[in-house]
């Protein structure tokens, strides 16, 4: 499905019925990484929400320069277009960027989150740079070496050995995104906030997922993460990377739907 959000089309799944879970994939993905989640949560009667973010999947990219700002506005406005208004959100990596930004600026839209695989810390030096680097690489036509980097990135060691067919199908999602969508997103990622002493500020019900193998988001800066946040709790994914929905979904869904009986 697909709606025009800010002059843009959207495309977004919305799979069945109940209490609204909004999921904002991460980089350089789409919505198609939510399959085990929207199977679970859907059939434990919730009515999940995965969008893709511009220039990624299926979604356009526009012309307006990329900001996190920019991003959460458009998951702001599709949540009235589809009659809701109130959602718990879960965002993973860079999805976890764009719900910081959504629950500092669309607090009312939020009745709860779910940081997934994600940190609440800003760029270092070094890592604005890499951004550059790898924006630079895919401006001179090499988005090959970026989808490269990050299939490296996101499995645990584990997954690369013994699952390729998992490996294949994630390198398909990623070579769905646009140019225009991993350079854009790459700078809004660069250039996002730092929001490590303002976890305080977020009092709804928050959990924060980890994963054991995750060398993008190492597992213990996960602790502090959830410690900071007034409402928040933890869950780690034992044996799993940075795609730890896709590599161990059963153990991923269960900490899911634990957070959301709270609701």
């Amino acid at each position: 499905m697909k709606a025009c959000i800010n002059g843009r089309r959207i495309a977004y799944s919305d799979e069945g019925q109940g209490p609204a879970i909004v999921l904002i994939h991460g980089f350089p993905l789409s919505r198609a990484m939510w399959a085990p989640q929207i199977e679970a949560l859907t059939s434990a009667g919730y009515r999940v929400i995965a969008p893709d973010l511009a220039g990624f999947g299926e979604s356009e990219c526009g012309d307006e320069p990329y900001t996190m700002d920019r991003l959460a506005d458009d998951i702001a406005q599709l949540m009235p277009h589809l009659g809701i208004g109130r959602a718990v959100v879960g965002g993973m990596s860079m999805g976890g960027y764009v719900l910081l930004n959504l629950l500092e600026r669309h607090p009312k839209r939020i009745a709860g989150v779910a940081f997934l695989v994600t940190r609440c810390t800003a760029d270092d030096d070094a890592g604005r740079e890499k951004r550059n680097s790898m924006a630079e690489a895919v401006r001179q036509g090499r988005r090959h070496e970026v989808i490269d980097a990050f299939i490296q990135l996101v499995f645990a060691p584990k997954t690369l050995e013994q699952n390729p067919a998992l490996v294949e199908q994630v390198r398909g999602i990623m070579e769905q995104s646009s140019d225009e969508g991993l350079i854009g997103a790459l700078h809004a990622m660069r250039d996002r906030p730092d929001y490590s002493s303002r976890l305080g500020d977020f009092a709804v019900p928050a959990l924060v997922v980890g994963a054991t193998e995750d060398r993008a988001v190492p597992p213990e800066t996960i602790p502090a993460f959830a410690k900071g946040l007034p409402a928040g709790r933890s869950c780690m994914i034992d044996g799993a990377g940075h795609m730890a929905n896709l590599e161990q979904p059963e153990a991923f869904n269960q900490c899911l739907l634990d957070f959301l009986e709270l609701f």
